[in-house]
C-alpha cells in the first residue's frame, strides 16, 4: 500500500467559476505507479467546493442558476457584516458542496460513469489563485 501527495495548481474567474479537472487528475494518477485504489481530491480554501457532473454547458448554467437560488448573493449575510468582503455567500455555498471528492480508481483509471467528470468550483466573487491537493492511495 502506498500513498502519494500531489497538487493542482489552477486560476479560477470566482463567481460560480466551474473548472473539469478531471483530465488533471487522470495525469497525477499516471505519474505514479498505483494500479488500484482511491484518490482524494481536497481543495484547501472555504470558497471552493469538488464535485462531479456532467460537464456540459446546459447543466454547467442549471447547478450556478440551482446555487443562487439556495445562497442568493444578494441578501445579508452575517459574514459580510463581520468581514465586510461581501462573500458570505460563497462560504454558504461550498460549506453545502463539500471540499473534496474521493473517486475509485483500477488498473490505473478513475472509475467515472460515462457522463461524469470531477470538477472544482470556485464560488468567491473574484478571482483566485487556487491549490487543489490529491491524496493518491493504493497499490
Amino acid at each position: 500500500m502506498a500513498v502519494i501527495t500531489k497538487t493542482i495548481h489552477l486560476q479560477s474567474n470566482g463567481n460560480v467559476d466551474i473548472i473539469d479537472i478531471t483530465d488533471e487528475i487522470g495525469k497525477a494518477l499516471r505519474e505514479t505507479d498505483l494500479k488500484d485504489g482511491i484518490v482524494t481530491v481536497f481543495v484547501s480554501g472555504s470558497t471552493g467546493a469538488i464535485t462531479t457532473i456532467e460537464y456540459e454547458p446546459g447543466l454547467v448554467e442549471d447547478l450556478a442558476n440551482a446555487l443562487e437560488r439556495i445562497a442568493p448573493q444578494g441578501i445579508e449575510y452575517r459574514h459580510n457584516i463581520k468581514w465586510g468582503d461581501g462573500n458570505g455567500h460563497s462560504h454558504v455555498r461550498a460549506s453545502l458542496l463539500g471540499p473534496s471528492a474521493t473517486i475509485p480508481f483500477s488498473n490505473a483509471k478513475l472509475l467515472l460513469g460515462t457522463w461524469q467528470q470531477v470538477v472544482f468550483i470556485d464560488l468567491d466573487n473574484r478571482p483566485r489563485s487556487r491549490r487543489l491537493i490529491l491524496q493518491i492511495i493504493g497499490e
